[in-house]
């Protein structure tokens, strides 16, 4: 299609009537008219209601619409590449996670990345895991951190990470230098998140399958104020991913204990991105320089606390 086609159909788009067009674009309103006309007969259906008061996208237009802006975009990326992304300048990579993954672990990552590629920018999006699938298959992120208990349908898997359930407490604190059952939780001040996330889920099933009913005195679906209970609340416990505590917890005098409870190993981390689109030089490294961190990271932690 040519090129004035779609930019008369933007204008119109974007100003509501041939007129407001005209004016927009110094063109007549007939020449817009027929390119209008002429990209409806090209594709086969009409794509505005036209009104008295302006033009309205209908059903198809509003199809038509997405597509184009979406190639609009992709042909700004091409360009941006290939006007110095191989160099990595000027990146902007979109991110979106889960709350354990915003706590330390990834603006740690995105630190760490800068200081090798400093005109790298990041923009973070902390979600729902439900949202996170969403945004990777929309194509609203670049990549994407998040826990999953199964394979993910339209989403490309870049690395997995086995990611079990395990529990949080100081070194001094009674359950540090014994192994643990979901019972002797109850002696404690537990705090957990909401139920819907993967460790609310896993620990739910468990406690189910072994007949035993924990209530925890805080429930909160940030990851930060279970932590900082923990620091601050004598004998408290919480519950998470060695991933989103590895980088501080030896530092803060935590113990990182399993439960021995296969309901609670059934979780993985994944790197996610859209599948089928051209990823930038700047991306490609960022994927490596956090697949190389995390893997190196999690075995230091796993040989620490030996699970």
């Amino acid at each position: 299609m040519h090129s004035s086609e779609i930019r008369y159909f933007l204008a119109v788009v974007n100003t509501g009537s041939l007129s407001a067009a005209s004016e927009q674009l110094f063109v007549a309103v007939s020449a817009i008219s027929r390119q209008i006309q002429r990209l409806e007969t090209r594709i086969g259906v009409p794509l505005f209601e036209r009104h008295a008061r302006g033009m309205i996208l209908n059903e198809a237009g509003q199809i038509f619409e997405n597509h184009v802006r979406k190639s609009l975009m992709d042909m700004e990326h091409a360009m941006a590449e290939i006007k110095g992304l191989n160099a990595v300048r000027r990146t902007l990579i979109r991110v979106a996670c889960t709350d354990g993954m915003a706590f330390y672990l990834l603006p740690s990552l995105f630190a760490g990345f800068r200081q090798l590629n400093p005109a790298v920018t990041f923009s973070l999006r902390v979600l729902s895991g439900k949202q996170v699938a969403e945004a990777v298959r929309d194509g609203d992120c670049d990549v994407a951190f998040q826990f999953s208990l199964h394979p993910e349908r339209g989403v490309e898997v870049i690395s997995s990470y086995a990611a079990p359930v395990l529990m949080v407490m100081k070194n001094d604190h009674p359950l540090a230098g014994q192994q643990v059952t979901l019972n002797d939780l109850s002696h404690y001040p537990l705090a957990l998140p909401e139920p819907g996330t993967t460790v609310r889920q896993l620990f739910d099933l468990a406690c189910r399958m072994n007949g035993t009913f924990i209530e925890p005195v805080l429930t909160c679906n940030f990851f930060s104020s279970h932590y900082n209970f923990l620091l601050h609340s004598p004998q408290a416990i919480t519950l998470c991913s060695h991933f989103t505590v590895m980088y501080q917890a030896q530092e803060q005098g935590l113990m990182l204990k399993t439960f021995g409870v296969d309901q609670l190993t059934q979780r993985s981390l994944q790197i996610q991105a859209p599948p089928g689109r051209q990823r930038s030089a700047a991306l490609n490294l960022f994927l490596q320089f956090a697949s190389e961190q995390m893997q190196l990271q999690s075995e230091q932690v796993r040989q620490v606390f030996g699970f």
